[in-house]
């Protein structure tokens, strides 16, 4: 299949790792698959941090440059790189993709496919954006939900039920594990300390603040969080933290390309989040055999259980304190849940059948184009 992916990508996360794995397993397999990364206004070093380990990979990134707000311009962009390519299927990633150039598959006669990687919710812009995509994610002739709430969600908004397709994201490590003290000192963290690792956006959604709140609750133990992301809630949480005397438990490591090599640093990761789809950090976390304490949020239940974490109701910083409390005091059991964890990763998260659905869901959008 000739297959163009369209993402606008913000910096590196979640999202942006998962077009990363699935062009290039996808281009492994004998697929011609592209990728359109739309760069308004996008750092230059963020957009090869994307494009990089693509080309590298033999995937081809075409760069889609537009003003912040020169949509029509950008689907007209994507609708003749499409033609180009003879692509018969568009694949589009995030909210801006989904409604802006969603629309471009029909100008070209092409299979029109999303991925909705979850919502955040937040204040009433962000909210009114999903209710856009929501509403454009109608017209597709498929669409991927990265767990069953998600996929429950998008029913409700008004998406066919025939056309939503319920694929849980897979993990292939980028590259490989730096040694804990390499780590360590690229963090900037205490070699003695017991260090927990929070990676992402610092957002509301995210809940780093419910893991700042937690804090208070272990005073006693001899923790050291590590913060690896940023974002508009880290000026209130530094201040909240300086208000509560606990500013030096916290280091603030900013965004650090390629972060998974360095969770061997970590004797715990926590996810602290409100919302999630399914978290690509906890992949990386297991992938690196680090004890997990997580939201039960989301896709998390679906890809991770109380076997193999510890999982705890969002937006309760008491429950969150009482899980790593456990964690440090018990750590034998806590490194043999993240065993099991790592043991489930490798089987169930298979890049390889990962893809293969995925065609699946490819052939059935054309089923539905051709009819169109």
């Amino acid at each position: 299949m000739r297959l163009l992916h369209i993402v606008a990508p913000a910096g590196f996360g979640g999202l942006e790792r998962v077009v990363q794995t699935l062009a290039m397993q996808q281009q492994t397999a004998g697929d011609e698959a592209h990728v359109a990364a739309v760069v308004a206004g996008l750092a230059p070093a963020d957009g090869e941090l994307f494009s990089g380990p693509l080309r590298a990979a033999g995937v081809e990134v075409h760069n889609v440059s537009v003003p912040g707000r020169g949509y029509r311009r950008e689907r007209a962009a994507v609708a003749q790189l499409a033609q180009h390519l003879g692509a018969e299927i568009l694949h589009t990633h995030g909210y801006r993709p989904d409604v802006v150039d969603g629309g471009a598959a029909r100008l070209v006669s092409a299979a029109a496919v999303a991925t909705a990687h979850g919502f955040t919710g937040g204040n009433a812009r962000n909210r009114l954006y999903e209710w856009l995509q929501c509403r454009a994610l109608r017209r597709f002739d498929a669409v991927v939900a990265v767990s069953r709430p998600l996929a429950e969600r998008l029913a409700r908004a008004g998406v066919p039920a025939n056309r939503i397709h319920i694929v849980v994201n897979a993990w292939r490590p980028f590259t490989p594990l730096t040694d804990r003290r390499t780590a360590r000192d690229a963090l900037a963290v205490s070699h003695e300390a017991f260090v927990i690792g929070w990676v992402g956006r610092v957002s509301s959604e995210k809940g780093l603040d419910v893991l700042c709140d937690a804090l208070q609750d272990l005073v006693d133990l001899p923790i050291h969080v590590a913060v690896i992301g940023e974002g508009p809630e880290r000026p209130a949480l530094e201040a909240n933290l300086r208000a509560s005397g606990q500013s030096q438990r916290v280091s603030w490591c900013g965004l650090v390309p390629n972060a998974a090599r360095l969770f061997s640093a970590f004797d715990l990761f926590v996810l602290s989040s409100r919302t999630e789809g399914t978290p690509m950090v906890v992949f990386e976390a297991a992938s690196a055999g680090v004890p997990i304490v997580a939201t039960s949020v989301g896709g998390v239940p679906d890809i991770i259980t109380s076997r193999e974490a510890s999982l705890v109701p969002p937006e309760n910083p008491r429950a969150l304190a009482i899980a790593i409390r456990d964690v440090v005091q018990q750590q034998a059991t806590a490194a043999q849940r993240a065993l099991l964890a790592r043991q489930r990763l490798e089987r169930d998260c298979d890049v390889s059948s990962w893809a293969a659905h995925y065609r699946d869901v490819y052939r059935s959008a054309l089923e539905i184009a051709r009819k169109r």
